[in-house]
């Protein structure tokens, strides 16, 4: 069974002049003799250490954080055969170790006990043998006791997009990825797109004056923070442009200040004096940043201060404003943006500095927001950061499902608002609106109480009472209120004292709708009311008087149709009998992309 090590490869990936690992021996078979747990400390993640074996030679081994969940299953333990796909190396306390990447368990091999007999592996130990094996087959390719790949076939060997090195032919050296840096390694490049440039950032304190700046950079592996200080701020600020690729090496690698960060990386770059980045000339292999949208809806179940993505239409845009900071008496630009997506929710999202003083958004764009973070000023509302970004228009599927939405029917839409109740909007005082079933909001008593009781439905309607579907109403803006006709012909109206030639109609629909559990009756108002009709109430009245088969059509195209609705379940008396009435205060078309997804989440609740 020891035949089933890769002996001498140890050896070889540690040999002098090796400036690539993987180059040296590809996918080495190796016996874990030694597993450790580092427990964590602070912000630093627990780390696992091990003494790996090829039979011949024995090393420390490293964990990287990105397989601490393989050793965390407790599978890999003292004896286990593992095949390390990936895996680079370095210096801890100058000691040479192992830094795994990707292990692959060979659990067939069971845990046997110590094959061969190994010795701790040395520099001289594997230069000595490593010049034995390159003296007894100087051509051969194969991967028995360590022989280097000829260099033909290391330059067509594939490498897919988590691996942690690739070939860069003639045109520069070996690539690293993102995710296999750590404090362990010394020699290494990455190939990144940087998507995120902060300001300059001044400080004074007794210590003296500085300035720093930041990028975060992205392959296709993860993201990095880097930041550059005093000279490297004046060195390489203005090399960094948002979307552009770079070629980096020779940073300091360390532990991520999570406080000041909200990269999902354990580590972070600084630049020194000997720092080297370089504008590549091939982009196509580095990919534009990787999003995960919360919905808008999805808001009023998140934390406040927690950082999201999320992708909405331009609705509104405010004008730009300048704040003063009580605390640093600093002056800020900020400005307010509205977006909406299909959920039918209307967001204020809060930009500064730069992306205020020049918000080059046309109304109606697609905009991908990324690392915003969400507050609970008036319900819910979201504010970019200096590590935010934005993507206007992207060449994404939910960019181009939602465009493809708002043109349709979304300029139409009749949207909630997390910051409290308004006409037609969703909920109040920013409370959530969670999905109930008719069944569900009866058992829970829902509109019971002496407060509103809000929930969001998906019903289809079933019946409209054709009765009183609408009323003529005041023409001033904001009024509303019933207007009465006088013998003139004109409309009057009390409130405002006016007359009007002809009237506003506008919805009291009464509508039975039905889900899989139940029937209950809505009330719906005009705006509302426009939405399930399709048609406004003054085109309906006069349908009903000149063109009756219209009207009949109308009204049969309403019948059966499905919608998610707004509730705002309320106890009212009516003829000395109090009951629940259930007014609509927004009705939108089902996605069923959405749909699905939150369909999903409910059943996953259950397993």
């Amino acid at each position: 069974m020891a035949d089933l090590l890769s002996a001498g490869a140890l050896a070889a990936i540690f040999a002098a002049g090796c400036d690539n690992p993987k180059d040296a021996w590809k996918d080495p078979v190796l016996q874990v003799l030694l597993v450790k747990k580092i427990e964590a400390q602070g912000n630093t993640p627990s780390r696992y250490r091990v003494v790996l074996s090829d039979g011949l030679h024995f090393t420390q081994g490293m964990v990287a954080t990105q397989v601490n969940q393989i050793m965390a299953e407790g599978k890999i333990d003292k004896g286990s055969i593992i095949k390390l796909t990936e895996f680079g190396t370095g210096k801890v306390k100058d000691k040479s170790v192992l830094i795994m990447l990707d292990i692959e368990h060979l659990e067939q091999y069971g845990q046997p006990e110590k094959l061969g007999d190994p010795k701790q592996v040395t520099p001289e130990s594997a230069s000595e043998l490593a010049e034995q094996k390159r003296a007894a087959q100087p051509t051969s390719t194969s991967n028995f006791y360590g022989n280097k790949p000829s260099t033909s076939s290391r330059a067509t060997a594939s490498s897919g997009p988590s691996r942690p090195a690739k070939s860069n032919g003639s045109r520069g050296p070996a690539v690293s990825a993102i995710e296999s840096l750590s404090p362990y390694q010394n020699k290494w490049t990455i190939k990144a797109r940087c998507i995120q440039k902060g300001d300059i950032k001044r400080w004074s304190n007794q210590k003296g004056d500085g300035k720093l700046f930041a990028v975060t950079l992205m392959d296709q592996t993860g993201e990095i923070k880097a930041t550059g200080f005093n000279d490297q701020c004046d060195a390489l600020y203005d090399v960094f442009q948002e979307g552009s690729v770079y070629l980096i090496s020779k940073c300091k690698v360390q532990i991520a200040k999570k406080q000041f960060s909200n990269v999902d990386n354990d580590y972070e770059l600084t630049f020194d004096r000997d720092s080297e980045v370089q504008k590549a000339e091939d982009e196509d292999d580095i990919p534009m940043p990787k999003y995960n949208f919360v919905t808008l809806e999805d808001l009023q179940n998140t934390e406040k201060d927690a950082i999201v993505d999320v992708i909405g239409v331009v609705k509104e845009i405010g004008d730009a404003a300048t704040i003063t900071s009580q605390k640093s008496q600093k002056s800020f630009t900020k400005r307010e943006v509205s977006v909406v997506d299909n959920t039918g929710y209307n967001v204020k999202l809060t930009v500064w500095n730069k992306y205020a003083e020049k918000f080059e958004v046309p109304l109606e764009s697609v905009v991908a927001f990324k690392g915003v973070k969400v507050s609970d000023f008036g319900g819910r509302s979201l504010s970019m950061m200096n590590s935010s970004t934005m993507q206007i228009d992207p060449d994404l599927d939910e960019a181009h499902r939602l465009k493809g939405w708002f043109d349709g029917e979304g300029r139409d839409t009749n949207y909630a608002s997390h910051q409290g109740l308004n006409p037609g909007a969703g909920s109040a005082g920013g409370k959530p609106t969670a999905y109930k079933t008719i069944q569900q909001a009866t058992d829970e008593n829902l509109g019971m109480s002496d407060t509103p009781d809000y929930y969001t439905l998906k019903a289809t309607v079933s019946y409209i009472k054709t009765e009183n579907m609408s009323y003529p109403a005041c023409k001033t803006e904001g009024c509303n209120k019933k207007v009465l006709e006088l013998e003139t012909g004109s409309w009057r109206c009390e409130k405002c004292n006016s007359n009007w030639p002809e009237p506003d109609h506008r919805y009291i629909l009464t509508c039975s709708v039905y889900d899989h559990t139940g029937q209950s009756w809505l009330n719906v108002f005009d705006d509302a009311g426009k939405i399930i009709m399709g048609s406004s109430a003054g085109d309906l009245h006069s349908m009903q008087e000149y063109d009756e088969s219209s009207y009949e059509s109308t009204l049969k195209k309403a019948i059966a149709q499905t919608w998610i609705f707004r509730i705002r379940a309320k106890m009212e008396t009516y003829q000395d009998q109090q009951r629940v009435r259930n007014q609509v205060m927004s009705a939108q078309k089902v996605d069923y992309t959405t749909e699905a997804h939150r369909l999903i989440e409910t059943i996953n609740l259950y397993n």
